[in-house]
């Protein structure tokens, strides 16, 4: 028995059937996007994903001295073995001026700055490229990748710091150096805070044009060493001839760290390079909220 539809068609049982496939939008029906053009410096936004900044601070954390076997001991480790090398090279065999201060305290109260800034840096640079499971999934303000990655660092920057202390007193109790508490010292918090908005407004940059242009990935390390020799890390600023140094202290890190070491030890503090710097900063801060803002659509399809 044959139906109305069947009769008179050959029967086929090769014979395949397609459905016509519906024609898509050529562009897309809903954009995820932030609600305001100045996301990166929206606080509102940011707040209402305050639990989610929490659980990448923690996370990066965890990951980061996940199977170690001697954990957040790396975070002393690093800037005391490198204040020991140079300690025996510069200040034990070339003899290099530490102006008054012991040439260990001088190198450790520069590394701690700097480790803080190099690796921050150089983990805020690859954040967006390693959390793309993560943006090519959900949308939240983007800016808190680079900003977890780098206020992460805080907690090495903090026991690092409790060193210093111990460094310090040492050098103070044992060796009989002088070291007294100035009015400086009201300055230390600046100096972080100074720091910490460079550290965020380079990181944000870096973070977003290394989703475009890998290069960046690549050359920040490099860049980063050059920087390091550049500024007073290892020696004073003092070095630097006078003529030269108004110039030298443009160099925002060069005006950061001897500001720190001014703070701590009571030494002169660089109050015009400074001045400088913070208005680097918050321009650097505004361009770098600007390049993010402009670039952030773009990020799950470049990941």
């Amino acid at each position: 028995m044959t139906t109305p539809a069947s009769e008179g068609l050959p029967l086929n049982p090769t014979a395949t059937f397609s459905l016509p496939r519906p024609e898509l939008p050529t562009e897309p029906l809903v954009v995820v996007e932030p609600a305001q053009s100045w996301s990166a410096l929206s606080f509102t936004e940011i707040w209402m994903h305050r639990e989610l900044f929490y659980f990448l601070v923690w996370r990066d954390l965890k990951v980061r001295y996940k199977q170690t076997i001697i954990g957040f001991s790396w975070v002393v480790l690093q800037p005391v073995l490198m204040t020991v090398v140079f300690s025996i090279f510069l200040g034990f065999l070339v003899r290099v001026p530490s102006g008054g201060i012991p040439y260990p305290l001088l190198v450790f109260s520069g590394l701690l700055p700097w480790t803080f800034f190099s690796s921050s840096l150089a983990g805020a640079a690859s954040s967006l490229i390693g959390n793309s499971t993560l943006i090519t999934k959900v949308y939240f303000p983007r800016v808190l990748v680079p900003a977890a990655n780098i206020l992460g660092r805080l907690v090495d920057f903090s026991i690092s710091f409790s060193i210093l202390a111990i460094l310090i007193l040492y050098f103070t109790l044992v060796r009989d150096y002088p070291f007294q508490l100035t009015r400086n010292l009201l300055a230390l918090p600046v100096m972080i805070l100074l720091l910490i908005l460079l550290t965020l407004a380079l990181g944000i940059l870096v973070s977003c044009l290394n989703v475009r242009y890998r290069d960046i990935g690549l050359a920040l390390p490099v860049l980063i060493q050059l920087w390091m020799f550049v500024s007073p890390v290892v020696y004073s600023a003092s070095l630097v001839p006078e003529k030269w140094r108004a110039i030298y202290l443009l160099n925002p890190l060069a005006s950061i760290i001897q500001g720190f070491r001014a703070s701590l030890f009571g030494t002169e503090m660089p109050w015009m390079g400074l001045a400088a710097t913070s208005a680097f900063t918050l321009g650097l801060l505004f361009v770098a909220a600007l390049a993010f803002r402009r670039t952030e659509k773009t990020f799950a399809d470049l990941i």
